[in-house]
């Protein structure tokens, strides 16, 4: 059995998460750009967020009840970072998954790799756990 399977214990489909990917700018950029948005989304629905880089200096999103937070270190997500990035995003998808999030947050550092990413979430496993909702571009 897949471990990033769709259903729950009572064989029911789930709803696939809502992604979107912000790429670009800088590492505090993108965290504040997804930290506004996350502060707009209706009270207590949870959130995950999956950030590439390391922080410097003030981090503006922690995680708590309703915000999973996992962060990588920078790398070629065509290459290098493929890896990292697959074991961290499943692991998360089976957070998520078990605690009925509804939006998936990807920040990437080089907005030249969008589309290599977006290809490597539109095949299996991921095409049936994720749909784009957004791609912005800082």
């Amino acid at each position: 059995m897949n471990p990033l399977n769709m259903e729950n214990a009572a064989n029911k489909p789930i709803v696939p998460i809502t992604l979107v990917l912000v790429a670009g700018s800088n590492y505090q950029a993108r965290e504040a750009w997804i930290a506004t948005a996350i502060a707009s989304l209706p009270s207590q629905e949870n959130a995950a967020v999956l950030l590439e880089g390391l922080p410097t200096g003030v981090m503006s999103l922690q995680a708590h009840t309703h915000l999973l937070i996992e962060r990588i270190a920078p790398g070629c997500f065509c290459c290098v970072g493929q890896l990292a990035l697959r074991v961290t995003l499943n692991r998360l998808i089976k957070q998520i998954t078990r605690q009925n999030t509804k939006k998936l947050f990807i920040a990437i550092n080089d907005a030249q790799h969008v589309t290599a990413l977006q290809q490597s979430l539109s095949s299996p496993p991921y095409d049936q756990l994720l749909r784009t909702d957004e791609v912005i571009m800082l």
